[in-house]
């Protein structure tokens, strides 16, 4: 297991032991408990919460009640099991949260145990839901299980605001929200400032990147990058994707 820490890899064990049923409903597979935290510290969060259906790149998180000195130690806590071995990291958030990152996205419709120091969850990773947003061609493409389901056109970033390219998992949904361009220092009556009511918006990234309805890009939404940086896309589309996306699907950019 140190091993497999210092190269920043988690291998998961193959689920054997017998199933436990927790007051939701939901199943879980009894899990060892690993080495405790150093120094006494405890755990104040682990998510996904028990019951909960993710996308395929949700992390598990671990929130500590302390700052954690000695992360080696820390990460030996965390143990997760599946049906299927996948492979994985660890990255740290801050002293007290740590996240395990599958390298690349988990298998869709995977059963997850995670117990950490005496905290058990049990989630399912649920279908697999992946949109890839193309800053070229303007078009968003959405795939269920490895098969397109819907292509919409899109605009994204325009020069000096152009979105960045990576993977991103969803982090947040917001049926109404409020976008204002000072909260990342651009004041609003700046000549690139605003502040706007939109809606079906769904979060990237907390430094502020979303997919979500702009009706005044429809236009150039295909043809041309207009944005601040969003994923701009129309309501009606952007309604379908608010209603089918889940915490932890992923948005591809690329372009």
């Amino acid at each position: 297991m140190r091993d497999a820490q210092r190269s920043a890899r988690l291998l998961l064990a193959t689920i054997l032991a017998t199933v436990a049923w927790f007051g939701s409903g939901g199943a879980a597979a009894a899990g060892t408990v690993g080495h405790a935290p150093p120094g006494g510290i405890g755990i104040s969060a682990v998510e996904p919460a028990v019951g909960s259906v993710v996308g395929v790149a949700h992390p598990v998180i671990v929130r500590f009640t302390a700052p954690v000195a000695d992360r080696a130690v820390a990460e030996s806590a965390v143990q997760i099991t599946t049906a299927t071995p996948v492979d994985g990291h660890f990255s740290w958030v801050s002293d007290q949260e740590v996240q395990w990152v599958p390298d690349g996205f988990w298998p869709g419709n995977t059963d997850v145990t995670v117990v950490v120091a005496g905290t058990r969850t049990h989630f399912q990773v649920g279908d697999s839901f992946i949109a890839v947003a193309n800053r070229s061609t303007h078009q968003f493409t959405v795939s269920l299980n490895g098969e397109v389901v819907r292509t919409m056109p899109t605009s994204l970033g325009k020069p000096g605001y152009e979105t960045p390219v990576g993977s991103f998992p969803v982090l947040e949904k917001f049926r109404h929200l409020v976008m204002d361009s000072s909260t990342y220092g651009v004041p609003i009556d700046a000549p690139e400032g605003y502040r706007i009511d939109t809606e079906y918006a769904v979060r990237l990234t907390w430094g502020g990147i979303f997919v979500h309805a702009a009706p005044w890009s429809v236009d150039s939404q295909g043809y041309a990058n207009v944005s601040h940086g969003c994923i701009n896309l129309s309501t009606e589309n952007a309604g379908w994707y608010y209603g089918n996306v889940k915490l932890g699907d992923p948005v591809i950019v690329e372009g």
